[in-house]
């Protein structure tokens, strides 16, 4: 992993972005999942409405799910891959410049990426955060060995709401989960093989709303 001394002002993501923004429905075995998109992420905002239009998701699977952290797709390799099959390192031969900014609250929806230095995404890889309860000393610690300054709003939010604090400065996180997080916590809780593969197949499809 690679660990930076950064100071990042996250002032444009103190509350929900507003009205009018992409949404997209994420349809799984378990239930629907709304999600929208932020604004303020636009290379990855525009290639996830890309590849949801190209149909690019479809019978695609939550490849890694893992409870009180995060649940992950997108892999093209997970169409009808066999159960012994390892997933999480297909792609769409692309990757997007990190946009990093927004915190990991819980519910949000942010791009999966490898060890490379520039913290490129993935390009059709995601996860969702499951996330857990997070106390004001946590945020405190996280701000201090990351140089992360929260404001008094993404703090209540974090200790309120709770998420991954760990993860921030770290992945880009483009849009949140507006309905259907029970759905998320379902997928999260499925039983799963030692690679956090549920061990029955939990699939997509996503359509823009």
């Amino acid at each position: 992993k690679y660990f930076y001394s950064l100071v990042i002002l996250i002032l444009f993501y103190s509350c929900s972005p507003n009205d009018g923004v992409q949404k997209a429905i994420i349809e799984t075995d378990l239930g629907k999942i709304e999600v929208m998109l932020y604004n303020e992420t636009p290379l990855h905002k525009e290639n996830f409405i890309k590849l949801v239009k190209e149909k690019y998701y479809d019978g695609l699977l939550f490849h890694r799910v893992i409870p009180g952290f995060v649940i992950q797709g997108g892999d093209p390799e997970s169409k009808g891959a066999p159960a012994d099959k390892f997933l999480g390192s297909g792609g769409p031969g692309y990757e997007l410049n990190a946009e990093i900014g927004a915190p990991h609250f819980k519910g949000t929806l942010a791009a999966a990426r490898n060890n490379n230095p520039e913290k490129k995404s993935s390009g059709s890889q995601f996860y969702i955060v499951v996330g857990s309860p997070v106390s004001e000393l946590e945020l405190n610690q996280w701000e201090s060995r990351k140089g992360i300054k929260y404001n008094p709003t993404q703090k209540e939010k974090y200790i309120k709401q709770g998420g991954l604090p760990s993860l921030d400065a770290e992945y880009t996180v483009f849009g949140e989960v507006i309905n259907g997080m029970d759905i998320v916590e379902k997928i999260a809780a499925a039983a799963t093989n030692p690679a956090n593969r549920p061990l029955q197949d939990v699939s997509m499809k996503i359509n823009l709303k």
